[in-house]
């Protein structure tokens, strides 16, 4: 098995998911006692936040840059950015090694074009719903994005930033992204990609009447198999 290489913190709380969603997958391709072989750099948050909210994103690049680096001397076959906001700042982490970034963008458009879906509505940070790095790459593959309205983008936001990356799962605000999903299924969203880490933590499969595609979960199935993939 190839060694994945994680960049992570951004936050911990849905980093701590990979950690689990590789070592459980691994253990279901090859059985018995069979782990993950991974190494982990795990960054300061807030630092990467503050930077995020002054626009500073050549920055947090270079911090996710060095890191990439230190994972590919730590022996990393392969490297992934455990956060759609910072795919922002995925050409800088490509450029800084020489092993291949698998895309998080990448691997979940592949998701939902299998499953027959070609109109998704998107939530994430607004960073990721109102910028065109993660909107654009899903694009690529032939799918049409939406994203909910103005107030609905600021509701998804706070509570990403001021609840689920703090470790808080609330009632309330489970039942307002219920609310969210239901007003962009009836916009025509055929699905809905769960666009930021942490909104694992809150939505699930059973809070939408449409595919819910959990991006964290589908990069960490789309490195395990690239992993195990034969060598070329």
């Amino acid at each position: 098995m190839r060694t994945i290489g994680l960049i992570g913190g951004m936050s911990w709380e849905s980093t701590a998911g990979y950690y689990r969603a590789l070592n459980e997958l691994t253990r279901e391709r090859l059985g018995g006692l069979h782990s993950a072989r991974c190494v982990l750099y795990s960054v300061d948050f807030a630092e990467i936040a503050q930077l995020q909210a002054a626009g500073r994103w050549q920055e947090a690049g270079e911090i996710l840059a060095g890191a990439a680096r230190a994972l590919e001397r730590a022996g990393a076959d392969l490297v992934l950015i455990c956060a759609n906001t910072m795919h922002k700042v995925a050409d800088q982490v490509t450029a800084a090694v020489s092993v291949p970034l698998l895309h998080l963008a990448d691997a979940t458009a592949e998701a939902v074009r299998a499953a027959g879906v070609s109109e998704v509505g998107l939530l994430g940070t607004a960073f990721t719903m109102e910028q065109d790095f993660y909107r654009a790459r899903l694009e690529t593959h032939g799918l049409k994005v939406r994203v909910p309205d103005a107030e609905d983008r600021a509701l998804v936001h706070r509570v990403i930033y001021d609840e689920l990356c703090r470790g808080e799962v609330r009632d309330a605000s489970h039942e307002a992204f219920r609310e969210v999903i239901g007003r962009l299924v009836e916009e025509g969203a055929e699905g809905v990609i769960l666009g930021c880490t942490e909104l694992e933590l809150l939505i699930g499969q059973s809070d939408s009447p449409v595919p819910v595609f959990p991006t964290a979960q589908l990069h960490a199935e789309a490195a395990v198999a690239a992993a195990l993939a034969p060598e070329a």
